[in-house]
């Protein structure tokens, strides 16, 4: 197996019953032990209490809202949130000697949880042509160094990452420092996520974002989770739904994978809780074959509408239709004509269930669907969320108290990264706000978004990679297309805390340049400074650490990418003030102020205990469409029919795990316990494979004429529709292609991926 793929190396699986409630004593055990094993107690303790405070700092994990008011004193976090901060601060540090005994060959024979576990980057090292050991670098040599490459070269030859992490004022500072270099190959983590919602909400609604608040979801008679798994990926939104039920508002859930997080909760911020059990989230659960999304929703609509034939006003929010929509009239002729028992069936849902689920949409005025990638990573992504849209148009759940959509973003920052400017696409409005405040001439071609940065690169048509942030090898599909396009740079440069996977698959030179994290503070010429982030129901607040890092050579994200814009722009070329950016961030907000809509008196604001709301029309009932209206869609199903023999798989994380990070290797909701490489299957369709419990397999995906193979995996008996399988990510990330994406969105298809199970020999 190349070093660039994950060790294809089998641990000590061990199963067990799945849990049955999310969160608990359980949750406050496994965090209090990563605190105790990772970090200093007394300052982890300390860090913790200013965790998502008002005037603290933000979660570096998820992107789920802070309540506006009333905080929960020293305890406004999660299990993963204290995972990821214990990760972040740890006491262990990795410097030149580390480096000196680890060779990058052995690195990449490592997990990717020793990688993470080895302790925080400590100093900027550096890769020389042909060395197999990081060495260190000043900071000085490493901007010289990028710099040089960067004026030998085309702009457009150029890439520049963002994760997700990344703050508003540094993000910022990123596009300006691209665009005046003269290249918008700006691709971003929400290329492989919530590109898809970006791309129909736009279209259908005027904004690429959620309609509602932390309120709403309280507020909410009804609301319906789709294609997410909140205990492990965003366990606070458990929280406000415990507050919804106890408002009086009902829960469907639709998932593959009955996902304790989704069924019952016990909140450890509620003594009371912990001893009398939890709350019971879910009222009706309807396990859905993966990606038939699509067909569930056009069944719901097609009853109600069926119905509303015969009650004209009773079903559909007529008034509301007339008023704020367009296109209402097609898609009830799409509606008369569609199949319903095909519709149904396509979903592997019982009828009565269907049904069941139609009434109590038609029950309920308030109305609120929350999703997240298991809707938006798959060919038809756009179209499911257009259609997920229909459904709320239709009952005039958008724009009013406990009702509208919500995309439920993953990392913290990203949305506000691209906010402030992070694209592949230059908006015309930012083009002219930058050339005038700036006086430059902005790029006006499209630059490259993941997939497309991926072929450029393997194709050698990039030779300077940057990722601020991130781990681009482990996240993006088709590993080894990937792999073999960082390796084809002359230089690739890393803003980092911790050693991953990407530090390892490198170009012809590399940079591993140690930054800041969240909790950390930042002092510069002017005094101690903040930063700030949007979370996902677009609040904008600030972020100020508190530790000391006397003992490592960082810089903030924002001074790197000053010192970088001084070392490659030429004086005479830019009136960007970078030098004063770097010290005093307030007047990064101001040029933000001036060239973002909705950052008016940003320095002022910002300050606001709890922040403050970027604008939002569809919560308004202003839809910033071709004809100021929400738009009503009419999309083409396409159901999966799968050949004998094949699997359609989804990508999962583990909840000892955030994204691309590892934080342990127990899966305890799941009751899977000392291994990553294992496959959710059926357990009738693991008896017709002839395997069992614990079989060794090798798992082939096949598109476009070229297989793609992740070897050496165990069969895991679950719950899971026939035909359906689960793995977790980034393990089977090499199995997803990288030449079929979501239509219109080109957003990977990490959820839906045909594949082959063959038992090993």
């Amino acid at each position: 197996m190349p070093n660039e793929l994950t060790p294809a190396r089998l641990t000590d699986l061990e199963l067990k019953a799945p849990s049955r409630r999310a969160a608990g004593l359980p949750a406050l055990r496994y965090s209090l032990q990563h605190v105790t094993e990772y970090m200093h107690v007394g300052e982890g303790l300390e860090t913790l209490s200013k965790l998502n405070q008002k005037g603290g700092f933000d979660c570096p994990g998820c992107a789920w809202p802070d309540p506006d008011g009333h905080r929960t004193p020293l305890a406004e976090y999660c299990e993963n949130g204290v995972k990821a901060i214990a990760e972040e601060a740890t006491k262990r540090r990795i410097g030149t000697e580390f480096f000196a005994e680890h060779s990058v060959d052995e690195l990449g024979q490592w997990t990717d949880y020793a990688l993470g576990k080895s302790g925080r980057l400590a100093t900027p090292i550096h890769l020389r042509p042909a060395a197999r050991h990081y060495t260190p670098i000043t900071w000085e040599e490493a901007f010289a160094l990028m710099g040089r490459k960067l004026q030998q070269m085309d702009a457009n030859e150029a890439v520049f990452y963002t994760s997700g992490r990344t703050s508003n004022e540094a993000a910022f500072l990123y596009q300006l420092f691209a665009r005046q270099y003269g290249t918008n190959n700006l691709p971003d983590c929400s290329n492989m996520c919530h590109e898809s919602t970006s791309k129909a909400l736009t279209e259908v609604l005027g904004l690429g974002k959620g309609s509602v608040t932390l309120e709403d979801i309280h507020q909410a008679d009804l609301i319906i989770c789709m294609g997410q798994n909140p205990g492990t990926n965003h366990p606070r939104m458990l929280s406000a739904l415990e507050k919804m039920k106890e408002n009086g508002g009902k829960m469907i859930s639709v998932n593959p994978l009955p996902e304790v997080g989704l069924m019952d909760f016990v909140n450890p911020q509620r003594p009371l809780k912990l001893v009398s059990g939890g709350t019971e989230l879910s009222d009706l659960f309807l396990q859905i074959k993966i990606n038939e999304d699509q067909s569930l929703l056009r069944a719901w609509l097609t009853i109600l509408f069926n119905k509303e034939q015969g009650a004209p006003g009773r079903y559909f929010d007529q008034e509301f239709i007339t008023e704020y929509t367009s296109g209402y009239p097609a898609l009830a002729a799409q509606l008369a004509a569609t199949d319903l028992e095909e519709c149904i069936a396509n979903t592997g849902i019982a009828a009565g269930a269907v049904y069941e689920a139609a009434g109590m949409i038609h029950a309920s005025e308030r109305i609120i669907i929350c999703y997240a990638m298991g809707l938006t990573q798959h060919e038809n992504s756009v179209d499911t969320i257009k259609e997920l849209v229909n459904l709320l148009l239709a009952k005039g759940s958008i724009g009013k108290v406990g009702a509208g959509i919500c995309p439920v973003r993953g990392h913290s920052n990203v949305q506000g990264d691209r906010t402030v400017g992070i694209w592949d696409k230059l908006k015309p409005e930012l083009a002219a706000a930058l050339r005038e405040h700036y006086a430059f001439e902005p790029p006006t071609e499209e630059g490259y978004d993941v997939v497309r940065a991926m072929h450029a690169m393997a194709e050698g048509r990039v030779k300077f990679f940057m990722g601020m942030g991130g781990n681009f090898v482990s996240a993006t599909p088709d590993t080894e297309l990937t792999a073999r396009g960082l390796r084809n740079c002359d230089l690739t440069v890393h803003v980092s805390t911790k050693l991953n996977r990407s530090h390892l698959v490198h170009g012809r030179e590399a940079l591993i340049l140690p930054c800041f994290g969240r909790t950390e503070r930042d002092l510069q010429a002017t005094g101690e400074q903040f930063v700030s982030c949007e979370n996902s129901m677009g609040v904008v607040q600030l972020s100020k650490g508190v530790l000391e890092v006397d003992d490592m050579d960082l810089k903030s994200e924002c001074a790197i990418v000053c010192e970088l814009a001084q070392a490659t722009l030429a004086p005479a070329a830019t009136t960007v003030p970078w030098a004063a950016y770097c010290q005093d961030y307030d007047l990064i907000r101001e040029a933000i102020a001036t060239c973002i809509p909705g950052f008016e008196d940003y320095t002022e604001r910002v300050r606001q205990p709890g922040g403050f709301y970027l604008p939002n029309g569809p919560r308004e009932r202003r839809f910033d469409t071709s004809n100021g209206r929400a738009q009503f869609s009419t999309t083409e199903l396409n159901p999966h029919t799968l050949e004998p023999g094949e699997f359609l798989m989804t990508t999962v994380r583990s909840h000892d795990q955030y994204n691309t990070t590892v934080y342990g290797m127990h899966d305890r909701y799941r009751g899977v316990h000392n291994e990553r490489r294992v496959v959710f299957i059926h357990p009738q369709d693991l008896t017709e494979l002839g395997g069992v419990a614990g079989a060794v397999v090798d798992l082939v995906s096949e598109y476009d004429g070229q297989k793609r193979w992740a070897r050496t995996f165990q069969l895991v008996p679950y719950s899971i529709p026939r035909g359906c399988i689960a793995t977790y990510f980034p393990e089977a990330n090499v199995l997803v292609p990288s030449g079929v994406t979501a239509r219109g969105s080109n957003c990977p298809i990490s959820k839906s991926v045909r594949v082959r199970i063959h038992l090993a020999p």
